[in-house]
């Protein structure tokens, strides 16, 4: 595996998360789940503008008519960047307030997949919804523990799903029309000692790109084989997400987490909490805009 080169974003996020690209305005965007601060880089000007709220900022997805679409606590709201107005759309699970959102995708048809978890990792409190243009929550999976990466592939026809202290990737029927998934196998085992599958990717090969959280890396395995084919390696133990970006879709921006390092392990990784640009040789695909 060739070493990459990397562009550094200088963030210092405490958990980094949540990377979307929006080809319109030619901007990666990121959220800092504990700060509740949403990230806007313009890409050909290097310009970085920071917003906060008052919550935990878990997801930013890309909505209609130049909206962003927020996951904040259990709530999901549309934001306007331009005129800072936010409108709330819809909540799930009130009853428990020690639970926040956690990832979330849109899909081909404009759902938005979002998935939940326990502000304590209760092993099984967390499910998986798919919200569509009715704005009721449909749980899609449950008994989950840490609700994270998703991806589908080219033909729509699959859905990839990680509950990252499973270490495994799942492997799902998808039908684009009515949203229905029904299991299949498990796609990857993440072996011992590349830390815990978080955020994902796919690439036009139909290979999934995955940050290893405590792994030091983006990996690239092969779902069909389940082998592992190419690694990012970067200077920091937590990472945390990854997404395609850029003109021709082959700029990856990974984010990291400062999280669960001590004082020792932060000035041995001083970049952790950071964003990284690198360039990859296979491009990607670019995410879809929910319905509302």
């Amino acid at each position: 595996m060739q070493p990459y080169l990397f562009t550094t974003i200088f963030s210092q996020c405490f958990l980094g998360e949540g990377p979307l690209w929006i080809a319109e305005s030619g901007c990666f965007f990121w959220v800092d789940i504990e700060k509740g601060n949403l990230h806007r880089y313009h890409l050909a000007s290097e310009k970085l503008e920071i917003r906060s709220f008052p919550h935990r900022l878990a997801v930013v997805l890309e909505g209609q008519n130049g909206k962003l679409i927020l996951g904040l606590d259990r709530k999901l709201a549309r934001y306007d960047w331009n005129t800072e107005e936010l409108e709330w759309l819809v909540e799930v699970e009130s009853d428990f307030p020690n639970h926040r959102f956690n990832d979330g995708k849109v899909d081909s048809k404009g759902r938005i997949w979002i998935g939940t978890l326990a502000l304590d990792f209760t092993k099984g409190a967390g499910s998986l919804y798919q919200i569509g243009a009715d704005l009721k929550p449909e749980i899609q999976l449950s008994n989950l523990t840490i609700s994270n990466g998703m991806a589908w592939t080219a033909d729509q026809q699959t859905f990839f799903y990680i509950d990252t202290p499973t270490k495994k990737i799942q492997e799902f029927a998808f039908d684009p029309e009515s949203g229905a998934i029904e299991f299949r196998r498990i796609a990857v085992e993440i072996p011992e000692g590349l830390g815990f599958p978080d955020g994902m990717c796919i690439d036009k090969e139909g290979m999934l790109w995955v940050a290893h959280y405590a792994g030091s890396g983006v990996y690239r395995w092969n779902p069909i084989t389940g082998d592992l084919l190419d690694k990012i390696e970067l200077p920091v133990p937590h990472v945390t997400s990854c997404c395609f970006g850029g003109e021709n879709l082959d700029l990856m921006l990974i984010t990291t987490a400062q999280e669960n390092l001590s004082l020792e392990g932060l000035e041995k990784y001083p970049q952790s909490g950071d964003v990284f640009l690198v360039r990859v040789e296979v491009g990607g695909f670019e995410s879809f805009q929910a319905v509302f």
